[in-house]
């Protein structure tokens, strides 16, 4: 079974038994140094109190630094269709005190979100993974308060083997899938060398 799990630099297939090893790859601390969580945070102008959708949370990587973002207020919710993540997550956040952390278990099309809605969704590599991208997050616009956003960072195809298996999502396709889903381009930052990075507001 292949996850949502981000690729990071190498191919790796994500596989029922092998999530352990792939969930320490993810969250390694070398990972920071391309990643720059720090910086992706502080570009989503996120406030006390914000609910927050990590859609293809992985080994929770972003969604412990979202969390933090959010404060206590706040709820981060972790959602992945991959029941092992998403225990791992659980375990961890219970361990290191993060009671504004929930998870769910998606369904491959539909993250089965809260009805009372987010303030943001944010997926990191997942978005490549996702089939008939314009009508998932369509429907997702059901999810998102007024004045909801989707940010999307995904490896941009700049290694040649990433190109060859297809994980990689080129900027202009996911601008015109998503505004083809009811949503307009707020922020196309570049300061990631391996991934593009794009911020969609819900349209009124």
């Amino acid at each position: 079974m292949i996850s949502w799990t981000p690729l990071l630099g190498v191919p790796l297939l994500i596989c029922v038994g092998c999530g352990s090893i792939s969930r320490s790859f993810m969250n390694a601390s070398w990972r920071d140094r391309w990643q720059q969580p720090d910086v992706v945070i502080q570009s989503l102008s996120l406030q006390p109190g914000n609910q927050v959708a990590d859609l293809g949370a992985g080994g929770g990587y972003f969604t412990f630094r979202l969390a933090d973002a959010v404060g206590p207020t706040g709820k981060v919710y972790a959602v992945d269709i991959d029941k092992g993540n998403l225990e791992y997550i659980a375990k961890q956040a219970a361990k290191r005190g993060y009671p504004n952390i929930e998870t769910i278990l998606a369904k491959p099309d539909d993250p089965l979100l809260p009805a009372t809605g987010v303030d943001l969704i944010f997926t990191c590599n997942t978005y490549h993974h996702l089939t008939e991208r314009t009508a998932y997050f369509q429907s997702a616009t059901r999810y998102l308060k007024p004045g909801g956003r989707v940010a999307i960072i995904d490896l941009a195809g700049k290694s040649w083997i990433f190109r060859i298996l297809g994980h990689w999502t080129p900027k202009e396709t996911s601008q015109r899938e998503m505004e083809a889903a009811g949503y307009s381009l707020q922020k196309d930052f570049n300061f990631l060398d391996r991934q593009m990075f794009q911020v969609f507001q819900k349209n009124s």
